[in-house]
């Protein structure tokens, strides 16, 4: 059984039900409860104008890594996310696998650890909430440290509103 990190987030729609059916969904793959972090708000990252609503989950899982990546894209499709949509725009849900026990995998349509996740405090952040002793696989760098490395992001747990970012209209 491996423990699988999926970081969830969403910029459309009721961006707090997005998350939670996000939530319901990987509870449904998981061999035992998932592990849930805080729910944060986040600045966009690229052209993306509403603030991001950002989790993560700790799910059990004795599937192979691709088909569990299939899972999570049939679900975002479900959902209503389109597939062929522009990198970095507005999405309903998105599903990222971040992390897979100490698996390190390259090939052309999956990489774990995600490429881009220790540049993503709206990923970190969720992480550690979730498993604090985290340690890259590939690199063995810790969590706190890639914290501290990442480049800065105006991001707040959600119960602590900032600006209009605790509303879910559009």
């Amino acid at each position: 059984m491996a423990a699988v990190f999926i970081a969830l987030g969403s910029n459309r729609g009721n961006r707090r039900e997005q998350i939670e059916a996000g939530f319901a969904f990987l509870e449904q793959l998981s061999d035992s409860p998932i592990k849930r972090s805080s729910i944060y708000v986040s600045e966009p990252v690229g052209p993306a104008k509403r603030d991001f609503y950002n989790a993560l989950a700790r799910i059990e899982s004795d599937m192979e890594p691709s088909d569990l990546l299939k899972y999570c894209k049939a679900f975002e499709e479900e959902r209503g996310r389109d597939p062929n949509a522009p990198r970095w725009s507005a999405r309903l849900i998105d599903l990222d696998l971040i992390g897979w026990d100490n698996l390190v995998v390259q090939s052309d349509n999956l990489i774990i650890p995600h490429p881009e996740y220790h540049k993503r405090l709206f990923v970190l952040l969720p992480l550690r909430d979730v498993a604090p002793g985290w340690k890259d696989p590939a690199t063995g760098r810790s969590l706190a440290e890639l914290i501290r490395n990442a480049p800065p992001l105006r991001i707040h747990p959600i119960d602590q509103p900032h600006k209009d970012t605790d509303t879910d209209k559009e």
